[in-house]
């Protein structure tokens, strides 16, 4: 009874083992979506090797995805406060300068 008093209520303890808490490298990021969910395949992509390899995927609900867009938003905005505006690769703002990547038909899940 103790414990429960001593955690603020709505807050929900969250473990992180230490292998996961090392994470993984991920240079590139692939969303597809359907209808009932988005999936975010992590994947990393090395010089001079003609294909990548995903090392993590995540599924979400669409509702969790939008949810994680603004956190993103948040968390980049309060990042340039601190340390400055994050150059992005074209160095001309924050859309458009990334180039096209074309993997095929977007997936289904």
């Amino acid at each position: 009874m103790e414990d429960q008093n001593n955690n603020k209520k709505g807050q929900m303890k969250i473990e992180l083992n230490p292998e996961v808490a090392q994470g993984i490298y991920s240079n590139l990021a692939i969303i597809s979506h359907s209808p009932s969910e988005f999936v975010i395949d992590f994947a990393r992509i090395m010089p001079g090797v003609p294909k990548a390899s995903v090392k993590s995927r995540i599924v979400l609900t669409p509702e969790h995805a939008k949810r994680l867009l603004q956190a993103l938003k948040d968390n980049v905005a309060r990042f340039e406060e601190n340390y400055g505006p994050i150059k992005s690769i074209g160095g001309h703002g924050d859309q458009g300068d990334f180039p096209p990547m074309n993997f095929g038909p977007a997936g289904q899940a």
